[in-house]
């Protein structure tokens, strides 16, 4: 085993770092993050690409809208793994017009930009991150994109694991439910040997995910589903439909899938992740009237409402505890932490409710405190509220790192990569 190896790693969609700190965590010296890319649209101020070039102080750093960026420079970098959180999106298909260039995305849809990049890099490994309504969107044609982004793995010649999680059943401070998503070239003596077993035990037992995150050995429910497939991906993108669940595994278009259950860690609570009082500005404390509007948002409430069309209609919504339980972990953060609204974490300590602090959410995802210092609080708020728990990542590099040292790829497959 050469220890001395490195890792060359891609990461898009880079934010504040969170795959990279992560990687880091898991190994340093094994994980060479050499080519990374942050770009925020319709923003004059770039303070995720700040923050992640203030921390990071190697290899290239890119601030370029991603469709911008030729094929060339993506090649250029050679990575081993293209690791990125990208946004849930349309992902329907059509066939082009002349019929001669295949199939065409929806302009701006930013897996079209991983897909361009796979075509262009051939990485041994993928780790992709969304939320995990992606499984199942859009609600008019279930389980639709997802199939849509397996068909193009499909083709690439990349099996494909995925698993939702949620951070705080495997002992962390957010209760952050994402889709994670493990690609491999199927040429691999890692694949091979995965194709050597039944894809339920690769859920179970011996699959990347089960390794990492402990699962019971019996479905929620029963709920287990297996398909093929349709080859033709615009066939999927018109009409195909499937129930995806929170464990799966593609490989040579053949899918099964799990509702798995977690065998769940103690989380830590949110008591535990707060600052001391004495650290904790005036301006995070709730004065009586943002008590009233808290109270107000986070109330039952069922209000008339009227359509442009005239069309009246009742909105309703359940109520919600007036503060955050200490005793439990955080609720999902948001983007929208930085502003009033019904999803904002509000907490009581010593008999004042207050917002979380800056601090406080870096904390919620596992970043060093003051990550994020430098840019405006809300910013920070929007950045925590975009990134991953990072303590994830480190135990997902982990895997790929015990993945990668036991491999022994010959110099023909190697060759066939790039093929």
């Amino acid at each position: 085993m050469d220890i001395s190896r490195k890792l060359k790693v891609m990461e898009l969609f880079a934010g504040v770092g969170g795959f990279r700190l992560g990687f880091e965590r898991a190994n340093k010296d094994f994980f060479d993050v050499n080519w990374a890319n942050q770009w925020e649209p319709a923003r004059k101020r770039q303070d995720a690409f700040s923050c992640y070039t203030k921390r990071f102080k190697t290899g290239v750093h890119v601030n370029k809208d991603i469709a911008t960026i030729p094929d060339e420079e993506f090649a250029k970098a050679m990575p081993d793994l293209v690791v990125g959180g990208f946004p849930c999106q349309d992902y329907s298909v059509a066939r082009s017009l002349s019929g001669e260039k295949g199939i065409e995305g929806k302009k701006g849809v930013l897996f079209w930009e991983i897909k361009r990049v796979l075509e262009s890099t051939h990485p041994k490994y993928v780790l992709l991150e969304n939320v995990d309504r992606l499984l199942k969107s859009p609600s008019t044609q279930r389980g639709r994109d997802f199939a849509v982004m397996l068909a193009v793995f499909r083709d690439l010649n990349y099996s494909v694991e995925w698993r939702v999680i949620n951070a705080a059943d495997y002992g962390f401070a957010q209760r952050r439910r994402r889709v994670f998503i493990f690609a491999y070239k199927n040429n691999l003596n890692y694949a091979q040997r995965q194709q050597s077993l039944a894809m339920e035990d690769i859920i179970y037992k011996s699959g990347f995910f089960a390794e990492a995150f402990a699962i019971e050995s019996e479905p929620y429910k029963n709920r287990v589903e297996e398909v093929n497939l349709p080859e033709d991906i615009v066939e999927i993108s018109d009409t195909f439909s499937f129930p995806f669940h929170t464990s799966g595994i593609m490989r040579k278009g053949q899918v099964y899938t799990i509702h798995t259950i977690p065998i769940k860690k103690e989380p830590i609570p949110l008591r535990d992740i707060l600052q001391d009082e004495s650290e904790v500005d005036e301006s995070f404390y709730l004065s009586e009237e943002d008590i009233e509007k808290f109270e107000y948002l986070r109330g039952a409430k069922r209000v008339k409402r009227r359509t442009a069309d005239g069309h009246e209609y009742y909105f309703s919504e359940g109520g919600m505890s007036p503060t955050d339980s200490l005793d439990k972990p955080g609720r999902t953060m948001l983007t929208s932490e930085g502003s009033r609204n019904r999803s904002t974490h509000i907490v009581e300590v010593n008999g004042r409710r207050r917002l979380l602090t800056p601090i406080e959410c870096e904390r919620l995802n596992g970043f060093p405190d003051n990550w994020t210092e430098g840019m405006t609080d809300r910013m920070r708020y929007f950045c925590m509220g975009n990134a991953l728990v990072v303590g994830l990542i480190e135990i997902m590099g982990k895997q790929i790192e015990k993945i990668d040292r036991e491999e022994t790829t010959s110099s023909i497959q190697i060759e066939s990569l790039f093929i």
